[in-house]
């Protein structure tokens, strides 16, 4: 790893590789004028290097808890800046605490990369095969990274800034647990986060008081039938119409047993049975993922979803076996974090930075930390208004790098302003 420097212009460092003399317009600094006079010249010295680094963690993906070489990347940066970063004891993500005082205040990113293969056409795409960054993740780390460095050449702060690098966000069960189990939380007043959204214009932030994100369980559902001919599927049990009974039944009963205002949805993503087709398989296995809005709708699903899948395959004869595995409640956003994160977002950016955003379906272990201290997570506008919107989680997905800038101001002022308040 190459050492930090404080001169942008530092040709010591790798991870300006590749970032000509045009990316200061790249990433022309939005909001400058408003919040700390020393936050503008931080930024002014060191936006070059901020894409940069978002250009190396893109380039050098790694998937859930074996992000080693990010957390090592991390570590150095930190380190070079005078700051005292702490590995998590399973050997990825970090913590890092900036200033003292009676009051804490934490932010958050994710550091992990998805299980697909890139193709943006970047000059800094992917080299990792199969594994990529499509999910904003080196975005956040980014904003995080440089929110660190800015508070760190901060005259003095008013408290104690927790800053945590989270791993494995994509799987369930998730980092945040991790997190969690090390007492990263403990004597932490609130909590903030941001991700990205390609349906935002760069300099937009969206927030949301209460559910911004959803509940999302993984359904493993495993099938047997002492199998058969099919020509005589009176004979034994017609494993096959058993899942199709289930894949299409158990959705239609969920409608009927859960208020649709909860936005619960039953989504089937795989389901393999048998070989041949003249044989009754003796096994088939079924899953996908069940979503909820609804944080009291998710602690009753489980034994819901198991009762119906017995009623029915029960006249059918068929034996199962349901792996129901909660995942990651709802983030709720309380409405005294919210209010603090948007007036952050005022002191740092404007008024006309603010956007509303609805409550996604999608799931984020943020929310296991609102399970513990107030907090809140807004969306991040990431999309330059040129050409049609790439979602999350597609091999094409691209964001503007001014949001980079964005999200270190907003990270920066929220904070502050928790401080304060």
């Amino acid at each position: 790893m190459a050492p930090d420097v404080d001169a942008p212009s530092a040709p010591a460092d790798p991870t300006m590789a590749g970032v000509g003399s045009g990316v200061e317009s790249a990433v022309a600094d939005l909001g400058a004028g408003r919040g700390p006079s020393w936050l503008d010249s931080w930024l002014r010295e060191n936006s070059p290097r901020v894409v940069a680094w978002r250009r190396h963690i893109h380039a050098n993906p790694e998937l859930s808890r074996a992000e080693y070489e990010t957390t090592a990347f991390l570590r150095e940066k930190l380190t070079s800046a005078g700051l005292r970063p702490r590995v998590l004891p399973k050997g990825t993500g970090l913590i890092c605490d900036i200033g003292r005082g009676s009051k804490t205040i934490a932010l958050r990113a994710d550091i992990d990369a998805l299980p697909l293969t890139e193709s943006t056409g970047l000059p800094f795409s992917s080299t990792v095969e199969g594994v990529a960054h499509a999910c904003g993740h080196d975005a956040h780390t980014t904003v995080l990274l440089g929110t660190a460095l800015a508070l760190a050449n901060a005259p003095e702060l008013p408290g104690r800034i927790r800053l945590i690098f989270q791993p494995a966000e994509e799987v369930m069960p998730g980092g945040a647990l991790d997190v969690l189990a090390t007492g990263a939380l403990d004597g932490v007043d609130r909590i903030f986060g941001l991700h990205c959204d390609p349906r935002l214009p760069v300099g937009s932030i969206g927030t949301r008081v209460g559910a911004i994100t959803s509940a999302s369980d993984l359904l493993e559902l495993r099938l047997s039938s002492p199998g058969g001919h099919t020509s005589r599927p009176h004979l034994t049990a017609d494993l096959v119409h058993g899942l199709g009974s289930v894949i299409t039944g158990l959705p239609m009963l969920l409608s009927r047993r859960v208020d649709p205002r909860t936005g619960t949805v039953l989504t089937w993503g795989a389901v393999h049975a048998g070989e041949a087709p003249n044989a009754i398989p003796q096994n088939g296995v079924l899953t996908g993922t069940l979503r909820t809005g609804d944080r009291t709708t998710w602690a009753k699903l489980e034994p819901l979803v198991h009762e119906l899948v017995h009623s029915l395959l029960s006249p059918l004869g068929i034996g199962f076996d349901l792996q129901h595995r909660r995942g990651v409640p709802p983030v709720v956003n309380d409405s005294e974090s919210t209010e603090i994160l948007r007036a952050g977002v005022v002191a740092g950016l404007g008024e006309q930075a603010l956007a509303s955003t609805p409550q996604s379906s999608g799931g984020e272990d943020f929310g296991w930390y609102l399970e513990h201290v107030p907090g809140s997570f807004a969306r991040l506008g990431v999309h330059s208004g040129v050409g049609r919107v790439k979602d999350l989680h597609q091999p094409t997905f691209t964001l503007d790098e001014r949001a980079l800038l964005v999200g270190i101001r907003v990270m920066v002022n929220t904070a502050l302003q928790a401080l304060k308040n």
